[in-house]
């Protein structure tokens, strides 16, 4: 399985310089998890930088994977790893639910670059 961080998901809808790689696990929608707090993310950066239109056409997009919301226990996980990485909320939730999952996370993120099970590739963060 793959779950594709906000920094992904904006780099392949900006067409970015990294946007090839992520191509992959992206479009390989039946071994991809997206994270509500992903779609959260996405939405409103795409909101700020476009409109609602481009918004929801991004998250109409990343519902072709598997939606994954928090439950309790995937909270407190997130919160115990938050505290322990000293991580934001956002990266929090998105590390567990990488970690409850058993997937790959694909991010661009320098605070996940030496974690196993991460593909990190230099470029902008979330």
């Amino acid at each position: 399985m793959n779950l594709v961080d906000s920094s992904c998901w904006l780099e392949y809808f900006a067409d970015g310089p990294n946007a090839q790689v992520f191509r992959k696990p992206i479009e390989d929608t039946q071994n991809l998890l997206v994270p509500t707090t992903a779609v959260l993310e996405v939405f409103k950066r795409t909101l700020q930088q476009r409109d609602e239109e481009a918004a929801l056409r991004a998250v109409a997009h990343m519902e072709q994977g598997g939606i994954v919301d928090p439950d309790s226990p995937m909270a407190l996980s997130a919160a115990r790893i938050g505290c322990e990485l000293k991580l934001p909320l956002a990266d929090s939730v998105i590390l567990a639910t990488a970690l409850a999952h058993d997937a790959t996370l694909w991010t661009q993120d320098s605070r996940f670059e030496s974690m196993e099970k991460v593909r990190y590739l230099p470029g902008r963060t979330s």
